[in-house]
């Protein structure tokens, strides 16, 4: 090959080389934001993973995901939330206390929760039905289950006088007036 086929080819490949990276679509990127520790929701990272799968998306094939943990200390969340939005993920999953974290980041980025609480009552959606805004998701209805199963232990032991609840002070609820 001659000295100016060679410096021609190289200049054609070269300046050709970003206009078919650019032509390449990016790959979409979901945020994941969660109040507690990776190692304890080993489950759910698994489950997010074979439901993106199902779906046709394979982390690090075509989808990526940031993973941002706040394990345990519930004043980091607004910092990893605002990271996210500042990142312009294509969607935010957020459970528990995060939701509301996430919300107050963005109003743009999707964002699709798990939570224990009515989402409707905390400010999340406007309605079950019509979730409106940027978010929607599940709820666990875990208020609803506590009276339950407290009807359910005053059935069983009808005697009972005083029942003890452990409940941990920086949860859902305490953080959401917070936040």
């Amino acid at each position: 090959m001659r000295r100016r086929d060679f410096i021609g080819a190289t200049a054609a490949a070269t300046t050709a080389w970003p206009l078919a990276a650019h032509a390449q679509p990016a790959m979409p990127v979901i945020g994941f934001l969660h109040p507690a520790l990776p190692e304890t929701n080993a489950d759910r990272v698994r489950a997010l993973r074979q439901g993106l799968s199902e779906a046709g998306y394979v982390e690090g094939r075509n989808v990526a995901i940031e993973y941002r943990w706040a394990e345990g200390r519930y004043d980091r969340l607004p910092a990893l939330a605002a990271e996210l939005a500042s990142q312009h993920v294509a969607v935010i999953v957020a459970a528990g206390v995060a939701a509301l974290v996430a919300k107050n980041a963005t109003a743009t980025i999707p964002i699709v929760f798990n939570i224990p609480e009515d989402p409707v009552s905390l400010g999340l959606v406007a309605s079950l039905g019509r979730p409106g805004g940027n978010a929607t998701g599940v709820n666990f209805f875990g208020g609803e289950l506590g009276a339950k199963q407290l009807g359910l232990l005053h059935e069983l032991i009808p005697a009972a006088t005083r029942i003890g609840l452990l409940v941990n002070p920086n949860s859902f609820l305490e953080t959401n007036r917070a936040a």
